[in-house]
């Protein structure tokens, strides 16, 4: 298809859907909460405008992350029904003007973070949005331990609120980049176990497809355990007081139960997508934790 036909194909009423479709706004929209839970924890006054920007420029680089994704996955999209009516896959747009598009909000990213914010953010957004296209999304079909690669650049975001606020790495901000990596595990398999028949045509390794239903329920419930100790180490650093380790506390043994009943899926059907939809709560949750902690008790 010539470059002339390429711009014509995209050019169509409706085609900006297409390009916020690219970025997976919900995915967006979790990180950006999560950046905020990060900023929030931070100490010193936190500064509308940089925070803002801060926002913009992490919507900006997953929107790219997101977006390269599917470049690279174009083909086996069309494999699962729950992504064979993405731009791509469905042909309602070709994958250079994805790949402009993907550019440009990734250099966009770069330069917003690091003029305006700081470095330090810039090139941890930059770490992110490299590690999660050219290291996870190819491993995907290679291995299973693929999910713990790419739990690394999906941990990122509350550290961008972090060091947007500080300025630089502290124990705080690692804690809260190592609770959304333990947080991410669980939350992956459950999808993993709903969409077991759509990974399996696509060729992606996920720990239920490779290595049983059982071996995956029991890392989940390791990993949702894991998750107590990780977030309540907050508390020992003294961003957060005892109103946020409660609302952890319980958020916490929520996904254990959650997971643990995994273990009998013949006497709890459906539990990995009340586990998948429980991850989800989680996050605000927890974030809203943060904010009250700090509003209330700060």
């Amino acid at each position: 298809m010539s470059a002339t036909s390429d711009v014509a194909f995209n050019s169509h009423p409706h085609a900006w859907r297409d390009y916020l479709e690219l970025t997976k706004p919900r995915i967006t929209f979790f990180c950006l909460l999560m950046t905020l839970g990060g900023a929030a924890m931070a100490p010193e006054k936190i500064d509308t405008v940089k925070m803002l920007l801060t926002l913009l420029g992490t919507a900006l680089s997953v929107g790219s992350a997101n977006a390269l994704n599917m470049v690279w996955e174009r083909e086996s999209d069309k494999l699962m029904k729950r992504t064979a009516s993405r731009p791509l896959s469905s042909g309602r747009m070709t994958p250079m003007s994805a790949l402009i598009f993907a550019i440009g909000l990734g250099a966009a990213s770069v330069l917003i973070l690091g003029f305006y914010v700081n470095w330090t953010t810039s090139l941890l957004s930059l770490f992110a949005l490299l590690s999660y296209v050219l290291c996870y999304t190819p491993l995907k079909r290679i291995t299973p331990h693929a999910l713990l690669v790419g739990a690394v650049p999906g941990a990122i975001p509350p550290l961008l609120g972090w060091t947007a606020i500080t300025g630089e790495i502290t124990m705080p901000g690692i804690i809260l980049f190592a609770i959304l990596l333990v947080w991410q595990i669980p939350h992956f398999i459950a999808i993993s176990v709903n969409h077991a028949d759509d990974y399996k045509k696509a060729g992606i390794k996920t720990w239920p497809g490779e290595r049983g239903l059982r071996p995956a329920t029991i890392q989940a419930l390791v990993y949702s355990l894991l998750l107590i100790p990780v977030s309540l180490l907050l508390i020992w650093t003294g961003v957060a007081s005892f109103l946020y380790g409660t609302i952890a506390l319980a958020l916490g043994i929520w996904m254990v139960v959650l997971s643990g009943r995994g273990l009998h899926p013949e006497i709890h059907g459906g539990w990995a997508k009340r586990l998948f939809i429980a991850s989800l709560v989680y996050l605000p949750a927890l974030t809203a934790g943060i904010a009250i902690d700090r509003i209330l008790i700060r």
